[in-house]
């Protein structure tokens, strides 16, 4: 009999963030929380981890869980790319300038 392989599923950050604050907020252990959801227990951890990371003011490791930390990132992002254009806007000003001459 060949075993029914499982499946990886994707939980959304909504999700992971209901699960941790069941966790956190009302007491329940993980183990429970995974009983009753059909979670597994190491993905849970992680969930709680990067909680607690992000409780601290810290990024964690794993994708952001809190609606604040998904903010930076996305402004971290955003400011990368803007340093990038900046640079590159500074390359080829500096080019055509020598150009000009």
């Amino acid at each position: 009999m060949a075993e029914k392989k499982r499946s990886r599923r994707a939980f959304d950050a909504a999700f992971k963030l209901q699960v941790v604050r069941t966790i956190r907020e009302q007491g329940v252990s993980i183990s429970q929380v995974c009983r009753d959801m059909n979670l597994v227990e190491s993905a849970v951890r992680c969930w709680v981890e990067q909680y607690d990371e992000e409780s601290a003011g810290r990024p964690g490791v794993g994708k952001p869980l809190t609606p604040e930390q998904q903010r930076i990132r996305q402004l971290e992002s955003e400011n990368r790319q803007l340093k990038s254009d900046n640079d590159l806007l500074k390359k080829a000003s500096a080019f055509f300038a020598r150009e000009l001459k």
